[in-house]
């Protein structure tokens, strides 16, 4: 396959937010008005926060602000993965949290459950499928990381289904595959983008009054309320919940933990039956390899295939850009990949290319935390697996935010913060150099070079 030709004819736009479905935008704030709780963001942290707080209280008034349009960033730009891991997969959290883990893994087992409710009740159609999650080895070196992950989960109870060679192919046909293994239950594939403007529905349905292209330029505490300041008007609130991910934070101290690191992705046109044939993929699992720089892939509901991740690229002094949204050197290393993994699907044409931002940290998972008196509480650095996790996230903020002691506010997890990036310019120089000792490894047989060995020393990394 030539990767250029392959390309030629793909919309440079997120194919999820493409569509028809997408809900016109509220209008924005113009004026005064004051609010018990005031989210800030409407991605998915921001939508769950503003859910489950009228879910909680009915009688609460909440008003979300969305800067642009809601869904429009990471939650409508993402492959679709709805994982039940809280702590960027298992083996991350067994290595900062193991005396946790128990309780992690059965909180984020019962998170997803509870996602799966929400959507029955009210009716949101997001192509909802709990497939599981397969991931695969298509270098020997990664059998180990394999095996390493089994045993860490039958040490917490759960049996995962190992695949040899054979059995791997015959659920996904690739002439790559080493082995693999299947997570049946513990992740569930949607539309993101329709399952944000389902949420955004939702939280409508119950009172929430969501304005759009209404972004908070400033936060002031005149006390007793957070006063935030929009481009017309103003919100006065006793609570204020912060949920806007990678952007340039309001609360300054975040901008020490977090970074913004794009990612990107590709769809190919839908696959007719013959096509989708020679793959097998019948059970239609989420898919992901297991190198440091790593692809996830999935089909959609009309059978197109999402082709994502490999390259995550951070931009020299953090900068956010939207032309960073297009690169098109990224795009043909992604269609190259994909040709080497699927040879059989030659001459499928891409119709799609995206990026976007991904907020992440030095510990991959979400952390979170107060200010203002406790008067406002955030969660951020999902690293890119927040389509579950931000609902157990915006749970926390409500938690801090009301002052309860819950399972959730004692966990390490939650009170701990990650370490702090350097500022710049050494914080280019530490990404820069982890990212390409990331790609030596993948090179070497997944050889770790002493920097890499450092990092893991330092609770440190970086994950694509």
């Amino acid at each position: 396959m030539d990767p250029r030709k392959a390309l030629a004819d793909a919309e440079r736009k997120p194919y999820w937010l493409d569509s028809p479905e997408a809900p016109e935008p509220s209008p924005r704030l113009i004026g005064h008005t004051t609010a018990d709780l005031a989210v800030i963001g409407g991605g998915y942290t921001g939508l769950w926060t503003a859910l489950l707080a009228k879910e909680r209280d009915p009688s609460l008034d909440v008003v979300l602000l969305e800067g642009d349009r809601v869904g429009w960033a990471a939650s409508g730009r993402n492959g679709g993965f709805c994982s039940a891991s809280l702590t960027h997969g298992l083996g991350n959290g067994m290595e900062r949290w193991p005396e946790e883990m128990p309780v992690l893994h059965r909180l984020g087992r019962r998170n997803l459950d509870e996602i799966e409710a929400t959507l029955l009740r009210y009716g949101i159609d997001c192509s909802y499928e709990r497939t599981g999650e397969l991931s695969v080895a298509a270098e020997p070196w990664q059998l180990d990381g394999l095996a390493a992950t089994v045993a860490a989960a039958r040490g917490l109870g759960v049996e995962l289904e190992v695949l040899d060679r054979d059995r791997v192919r015959a659920e996904v046909n690739s002439p790559t595959y080493l082995g693999g293994v299947w997570d049946r239950t513990g992740c569930a594939l949607v539309d993101p983008a329709r399952l944000a403007w389902g949420l955004r529905a939702a939280c409508l349905s119950l009172g929430v009054r969501v304005y759009e292209h209404t972004p908070v330029t400033r936060l002031q505490d005149p006390g007793p309320v957070l006063r935030l300041h929009t481009p017309a008007g103003r919100v006065d609130a006793a609570r204020v919940a912060l949920g806007t991910g990678a952007f340039p934070p309001l609360l300054r101290r975040l901008r020490h933990f977090l970074v913004p690191v794009y990612d990107y992705a590709l769809m190919t046109e839908p696959l007719p039956p013959d096509r989708l044939a020679e793959i097998g993929w019948r059970n239609r699992q989420g898919v992901g390899d297991s190198g440091n720089r790593f692809h996830y892939y999935r089909l959609t509901d009309d059978n197109r295939v999402l082709w994502g991740g490999y390259d995550a690229v951070y931009y020299n002094g953090g900068r956010v850009r939207r032309a960073y949204d297009q690169r098109d050197a990224t795009f043909e290393r992604l269609a190259a990949n994909f040709s080497a993994t699927f040879p059989q699907l030659d001459g499928v044409r891409f119709t799609h290319r995206w990026g976007g931002l991904i907020d992440t940290c030095a510990r991959f998972s979400a952390f979170f935390g107060t200010a203002y008196g406790s008067r406002l509480a955030y969660a951020a650095g999902y690293t890119g697996l927040g389509v579950g996790a931000t609902r157990f996230g915006a749970n926390v903020v409500l938690d801090l935010l009301t002052g309860q002691d819950t399972e959730r506010t004692r966990l390490r997890m939650v009170r701990e913060k990650p370490l702090p990036f350097p500022p710049e310019p050494a914080r280019s120089a530490v990404i820069q150099l982890t990212r390409w000792s990331l790609a030596r490894a993948d090179a070497h047989q997944g050889r770790r070079n002493l920097w890499l060995r450092l990092l893991d020393r330092m609770g440190l990394g970086f994950d694509s």
